[in-house]
């Protein structure tokens, strides 16, 4: 498995799209690549349906996706009009994304991406939904790993790369449930000399009975 903060693994495969240099297609961009068990399948085609909807919005935030299956690029090519029908896209366009061949399992066994508990008709086990998140430096920022019977959120992963972002670029946090525009926290490691200087828009502090002045709040900087 990758660990968070360390250098994502770079790999070349072939995509729908060809053959890449996972490292190069990531570029100056964050990235997501997200696993799914296998093409033709329910749930799986409701998620990239999704994730193309929601592709524009990916983009704006200086965001690549790339999917992988345990299938065959002629199989992807094939699902994508699925996809495209399912999800009302428009099949005249170019599908927003490519999808990674892994008929091998080469590279979800090495990223543990593996579901034991999945099998295809041949008893071979099949990918679980894996989402990995990373940066421009190429780190990981974040992992997820959901069974082949539940389906992801991708509204959820969207937020998510909100506060990444936003984390990465201020010395704050986001409290539970945060949406993008919210309030959110002053991380810990900043001490309260340099509050007024970080964070001009002011801070809150929450009292509670320990009387510790760590739930500091101030609105999302810009």
């Amino acid at each position: 498995m990758v660990l968070l903060g360390h250098i994502f693994p770079n790999f070349k495969a072939i995509t729908n799209e060809g053959e890449i240099d996972f490292h190069e297609y990531v570029g100056d961009s964050w990235c997501i690549l997200f696993s799914h068990p296998h093409d033709f399948t329910p749930v799986c085609t409701t998620e990239l349906a999704r994730a193309a909807q929601l592709s524009e919005e990916f983009s704006k935030r200086n965001v690549k996706l790339i999917a992988l299956s345990c299938n065959d690029v002629n199989m992807h090519k094939d699902w994508i009009k699925d996809i495209q029908s399912y999800g009302n896209l428009d099949a005249s366009k170019k599908f927003p994304y490519p999808i990674i061949d892994d008929k091998t399992r080469a590279l979800a066994e090495k990223l543990g991406m593996i579901d034991p508990d999945e099998r295809d008709n041949a008893g071979i086990p099949l990918t679980a939904r894996a989402v990995f998140i990373i940066g421009p430096d190429k780190k990981l920022k974040l992992s997820l790993l959901y069974p082949a019977t539940t389906g992801r959120n991708f509204d959820e992963i969207l937020r998510v790369v909100d506060s990444l972002q936003l984390c990465a670029k201020h010395k704050v946090a986001t409290p539970v449930d945060w949406k993008n525009g919210q309030d959110v926290m002053i991380q810990p490691g900043v001490k309260d000399e340099e509050v007024s200087q970080l964070f001009p828009k002011g801070c809150k502090v929450i009292e509670v009975p320990s009387h510790k002045n760590y739930l500091r709040m101030t609105s999302q900087p810009e």
